[in-house]
């Protein structure tokens, strides 16, 4: 070797090493290097993306070859220093029968891509100081970068069953991120083991069964899709599996064994306001919009916007088999969001009653939604069917 490149290994291996010990300094429990080339699971996705998994998220699809590597980020990147984030606090609250649940990465009040952003470009800030002229790309969700192949490519962990990133140490409670620059770097050896062995508890405890097979997600069934993302009115079918996630779901996380001893965090940012580890879903069914906007704009919850989250509230309702919950529900079929409205009718007509169905009934010879109206009547004939059999 060289005079000339046993230096420039040498400076190599100083800044990779200042980087990470920045990193971990700034708050992010792992940290690992791996050079930008295509991503192993390219493939994976684009065949995920052609069996109709992604749902409604067409925004994958349409960039999907800004996937295949990561110069489509940042042009000429030459090194990804993959980070991850432990979000593990407080255990759930247990919560009440009109309480709606949500997951726990979204307890805080401070929305974690907004935290994970400001680190990011302290670390940029950082390796702009060591390496003058260089070029970053802080990533936080919002780019098409394969975060979670890249993280098992610096040896952060593995892929469960669930498809979660797993780390022996830390479990898979993690927010990943990413800094690309390009500067080349001393690179980590790939995490090449799993050790999921023959346990299928994540699989098995899903109870709107969206795991086709192991290692693969049908996001269309996922109770976080369905309550975060779609902007649709939720398949029947698949609405009394949600029981009273509100938002988000963390039963393939609860149930894994690598979790049992995850450390807990103690960033501030993350720990849970006491409205938030459980929601009381009768409140949120009776915000308006500027009521949404103060209490949620600056957290993960203003995601599936204001008609999502009383959608989602209105189902928690249904499934509560509390028939305290009728006078909001009665209220909420006047909703100006149909996507409210039609939730509201169908968690009366699970909880049914002469109350319901007068207002059911009432609003039906008003209702000028097709998609509404629909639901309004099969409500009406569940309410007919509860009172037939006596329930």
């Amino acid at each position: 070797m060289s005079a000339s490149s046993a230096t420039s290994r040498l400076d190599r291996q100083t800044l990779s090493a200042a980087v990470k010990a920045e990193a971990k300094r700034l708050g992010f429990e792992l940290a690992g290097i791996v050079p930008a080339v295509s991503p192993a699971g390219f493939a994976d996705l684009k065949e995920w993306i052609g069996r109709g998994f992604s749902g409604e998220m067409e925004y994958m699809g349409r960039r999907i070859a800004a996937y295949e590597h990561p110069s489509h980020v940042l042009d000429q990147v030459r090194s990804i220093i993959v980070l991850a984030m432990n979000y593990r606090t407080a255990d759930p609250k247990p919560a009440g029968p009109m309480q709606g649940l949500i997951s726990r990465y979204a307890w805080g009040r401070t929305d974690y891509h907004d935290l994970i952003r400001g680190k990011l470009q302290r670390l940029a800030t950082f390796v702009h100081e060591q390496r003058i002229g260089c070029r970053t790309r802080i990533v936080v969700d919002t780019a098409p970068l394969l975060e979670r192949d890249f993280a098992r490519l610096a040896g952060l962990g593995w892929f469960g069953k669930n498809t979660m990133l797993i780390n022996k140490q830390i479990g898979s409670w993690l927010f990943l991120a990413a800094l690309l620059l390009d500067v080349e770097l001393e690179y980590d050896r790939p995490h090449e083991t799993a050790h999921c062995g023959t346990c299928t508890r994540c699989l098995d405890a899903c109870p709107t069964d969206a795991f086709p097979e192991p290692y693969v997600l049908d996001a269309r069934k996922c109770i976080s899709y369905l309550t975060i993302e779609l902007h649709q009115p939720i398949s029947q079918e698949l609405r009394e599996g949600m029981g009273q996630w509100l938002f988000g779901c963390d039963i393939c996380q609860d149930v894994c064994p690598w979790n049992r001893k995850a450390p807990v965090s103690d960033e501030a940012a993350f720990q849970p306001s006491d409205d938030l580890n459980s929601a009381e879903a009768v409140e949120l069914l009776g915000m308006n919009d500027e009521q949404f906007h103060e209490r949620f704009r600056h957290t993960a919850l203003s995601r599936p916007k204001r008609s999502g989250l009383l959608r989602n509230a209105a189902i928690v309702l249904g499934n509560s088999g509390d028939r305290r919950a009728v006078p909001s529900l009665i209220r909420a079929l006047n909703d100006c969001e149909p996507l409210v409205r039609g939730a509201a009718a169908w968690a009366l007509g699970r909880l049914g009653g002469a109350d319901a169905m007068a207002a059911l009934q009432s609003r039906l010879n008003v209702e000028d939604n097709a998609d509404v109206e629909v639901e309004l009547r099969v409500a009406v004939q569940a309410v007919f069917q509860r009172a037939d059999s006596g329930r």
